[in-house]
């Protein structure tokens, strides 16, 4: 997995909100994507490149669509990625509060 491209690919707000909703959605076709965000369908298709590029979304051809979902292992990285951020700023601020008393 690579964490920098996944943080990119999250940083811009409208892949932020799509993945939002496909999380949400389990699964969700293109086109009921395009009713729930304000963009154009070949601005969809370049977001969904990206984050199907990241590993993050993965894509299901079914007939004239595809369905896109979380990639869960690659979800569950990340998280625990951003959690190991969290813990260690939380015992750097815990080590200051303790110094400062």
């Amino acid at each position: 997995m690579d964490i920098e491209q996944s943080l990119n690919a999250l940083a811009d707000g409208n892949r932020l909100r799509i993945v939002q909703i496909i999380a949400k959605e389990n699964a969700i076709c293109a086109r009921d994507l395009l009713k729930e965000l304000d963009i154009t369908q070949p601005t969809l298709s370049h977001h969904m490149k990206a984050l199907v590029n990241c590993g993050l979304v993965t894509g299901t051809k079914k007939g004239r669509w595809c369905y896109y979902s979380i990639d869960s292992a690659h979800a569950r990285d990340l998280a625990d990625f951003m959690n190991g951020i969290a813990e260690l700023a939380a015992r750097h601020e815990s080590a200051q509060n303790e110094a400062a008393r």
